[in-house]
């Protein structure tokens, strides 16, 4: 039997709001209408966006993309993800953010689903944002070397 991986997410508009950016869910469960708990199956890459205001200002703007992990694998916690994930990506601070952001985009405009990119990718982008470095952008030779490459280890 497998475990699956879950994330809960809110919005409250202006205040809390969390959200997935990209991933492919395996269940979902609405709590009420403000909050609901995404489920994702073993493997499954995801990336959890988490925002937070005061009257003075935004406090918390953070995303991590994530791989989900099956029953008795290592894992490391990520607050409401539950029981935890393989951190692939974590950076604070919206400037970043808005970085990891683009870089998604970039990835998305191959026609290649966030989720589906090579995971080191992942790991390169977080590691070049926070030194402040520029990116490498993805290309499609890098994704059909990883599809290659995901095949023959499969």
């Amino acid at each position: 039997m497998t475990a699956l991986t879950e994330v809960e997410l809110i919005h409250l508009e202006g205040k809390i709001e969390r959200w997935i950016r990209f991933g492919q869910e395996a269940q979902e469960r609405i709590l009420d209408r403000r909050r609901r708990v995404l489920a994702f199956a073993p493997g499954a890459v995801f990336a959890f966006v988490r925002w937070a205001s005061n009257d003075y200002g935004t406090i918390v703007s953070r995303i991590d993309v994530l791989r989900a992990v099956d029953a008795g694998q290592p894992l490391s916690t990520v607050p409401l993800v539950r029981p935890g994930a393989e951190i692939l990506l974590r950076i604070s601070g919206w400037p970043k953010v808005e970085q990891v952001l683009a870089a998604i985009d970039q990835v998305e405009a191959l026609d290649v689903h966030a989720e589906d990119a090579c995971p080191d990718h992942w790991r390169h982008v977080g590691n070049r944002i926070a030194t402040g470095q520029l990116v490498r952008p993805y290309s499609a030779d890098r994704h059909s070397a990883w599809l290659l490459r995901r095949r023959i280890s499969a």
